[in-house]
């Protein structure tokens, strides 16, 4: 029995895991959502500023949208009436239209677009560019419905367009006016918080007419195509997903943009729509104990298309001579686990660590725990490698007790392997009854890489999907842990340390395996010259420890090889 064909087979699996993770991260589409489907019922009544709310019992998408079919950006921009008012705050610099009170442009001062770009803040809401908008309004029912309520083609009248926070200025408030010909008066209040990505949309509705207004509230997500990604399989780039995802009956679901055009229907309680890119999220969150539905739709072609996806409220009544309001929450800002896990049920899960996410979740929160202790993510995933090496410490130690007792007797089994050159039968019962004479687990050298391969696949995906750690940096040139070494130092610096860690362990007896085996270390350099920096940190840190380990094992414990 070879005892280092286990640990090889591991190995390449391993380094199949590798391959596959360079290839997926480039080629591989974006997973279909599985088909969900609901009946509307009427629920019960719930009560909003002293009027009924009800589910409207077939809810679609917003008429209107269908006539919209040529909608580009500079379309939205004709009218000549329309105004931006710039709202800046300590963390969001953002316009809203005076048409609608879209949402057209978000920017984020407190996140730069690369190193190298420092100066220009991450965009995320465009409306000029991508056709990216947040969208919301009002849809009334019953008699002259369509002048009873303000859609996002509305037009608003506003005090001023100039809004900024100032020192000592914990909100801002930014109201704008609608009134319909029969006294129905709308106020679109947006309040902005400092140091918030959140920004709380309110519709205060007062209804001065002689006729009672019933209505409900719509909020959309408008995106244009998205140009496929540009690189390959040896750039550091990721292929992150870009889509719509929404919260509905306890489920995430994403949706690619393509399977908007088949119309969703979905009656809900609470949840959420949003629209996904790598790190960075906007969503709108009604009221949690809120009854509506989902809904989505393609218009338009070619560059001129959108895809739209949005949720409808409940049905407010607003009896002549009284006030209601619909409330949502619209958030434009980083995936922050923290704050989205607050916000809403399932908002945290937009942080897409897929199947691994039952390892990349503990990891990141060890790793949370440690930066607020060393303030720098670098010696972060240091210390965390030293974390996981002390809680393996003993499992570890009997594996290289294991290894170091194989090197001991390797003499003797050369003896045996020349002995039963031509009787595999003989052989293994003579390996097998050294193995039992001196102790030895001939499994025991695989309980490293076994530990190794789950903590690499989750600090894989934290490295790629955590926000917090882009644009990390360390010390020296080591600006961007997210991305791979500019320099390619420890990779070069991971493959000596596989090297020297290869020649503290016995060589296998097949010749076959030991030209493998040599070719390991360079094989693996070649593969973590594309990885995050932060992941190849890692893995340099475990095999200096594993070395240290090692090598105090093989010389303080076990004593220098016996060769008779």
């Amino acid at each position: 029995m070879d005892s280092q064909r286990p640990f090889l087979y591991i190995t390449l699996v391993f380094l199949g895991f590798l391959l596959w993770v360079n290839w997926q991260s480039f080629n591989a589409p974006p997973p279909k959502p599985t088909a969900a489907t609901a009946t509307m019922s009427t629920p019960d009544a719930n009560v909003v500023s002293d009027n009924t709310n009800t589910v409207p019992s077939q809810p679609t998408a917003p008429e209107f949208v269908s006539n919209t079919n040529n909608n580009t950006a500079q379309q939205q921009q004709s009218n000549p009436n329309e105004q931006l008012i710039r709202v800046r705050t300590d963390v969001l610099d953002m316009q809203i239209s005076t048409m609608g009170g879209d949402f057209v442009v978000a920017d984020l001062p407190t996140y730069p677009v690369s190193l190298e770009q420092k100066d220009s803040p991450v965009r995320i809401l465009d409306r000029a560019g991508e056709g990216y908008v947040a969208q919301s309004g009002l849809l009334a029912r019953g008699e002259n419905a369509a002048s009873r309520a303000p859609t996002h083609q509305t037009l608003f009248s506003v005090e001023k367009t100039e809004y900024t926070l100032e020192e000592g200025q914990d909100e801002l408030i930014i109201p704008l006016l609608w009134q319909s010909q029969d006294g129905v008066q709308v106020t679109k209040l947006y309040r902005f918080k400092r140091g918030h990505f959140d920004v709380d949309v309110e519709h205060r509705i007062q209804n001065k007419s002689t006729q009672p207004w019933s209505g409900t509230e719509y909020r959309q997500l408008q995106h244009g195509p998205v140009p496929p990604p540009a690189g390959g399989f040896l750039t550091s780039g990721v292929r992150a997903f870009v889509g719509g995802a929404y919260y509905a009956d306890g489920k995430y679901q994403r949706m690619p943009f393509d399977d908007m055009a088949e119309k969703l229907n979905i009656a809900t309680e609470g949840g959420w729509v949003s629209m996904l890119e790598h790190y960075f999220i906007s969503a709108w969150i009604p009221p949690q104990d809120m009854k509506g539905s989902y809904y989505t739709q393609e218009i338009g072609q070619d560059l001129s298309r959108r895809y739209i996806l949005g949720m409808h409220s409940a049905v407010l009544q607003v009896a002549p001579g009284q006030s209601g309001h619909f409330y949502s929450k619209l958030w434009v800002g980083p995936k922050l686990q923290d704050d989205l896990e607050v916000l809403a049920k399932g908002l945290d899960l937009t942080v897409d660590y897929g199947i691994f996410a039952f390892i990349s979740k503990p990891i990141f929160w060890v790793m949370q725990w440690i930066y607020v202790l060393v303030g720098n993510w670098g010696w972060t995933i240091i210390f965390l490698t030293l974390l996981i090496k002390l809680l393996f410490f003993w499992p570890s130690a009997a594996s290289y007790k294991s290894m170091a007792k194989m090197k001991a007797v390797a003499p003797k089994l050369k003896e045996i392997n020349d002995r039963y050159a031509n009787d595999p039968q003989g052989k293994q019962k003579a390996m097998m009854e050294i193995y039992r004479k001196e102790k030895i687990n001939p499994l025991g050298g695989c309980l490293p890489i076994l530990i190794q391969i789950p903590v690499f696949m989750g600090l894989y995906w934290v490295l790629l999907e955590s926000v917090e750690l882009r644009q990390a940096s360390w010390l020296l040139w080591y600006q961007d842990l997210s991305i791979r070494d500019p320099y390619f130092a420890l990779p070069i610096i991971m493959g000596v340390s596989m090297f020297v860690q290869q020649k503290l362990n016995p060589p296998p007896a097949d010749p076959m395996q030991q030209k493998i085996f040599q070719f390991l270390p360079l094989i693996f350099t070649f593969m973590f010259l594309w990885f995050p920096a932060g992941l190849v940190l890692y893995w340099v840190v475990n095999n200096i420890l594993s070395i240290a380990q090692q090598w105090f094992i093989n010389n303080k414990i076990i004593g220098k090889p016996k060769t008779e």
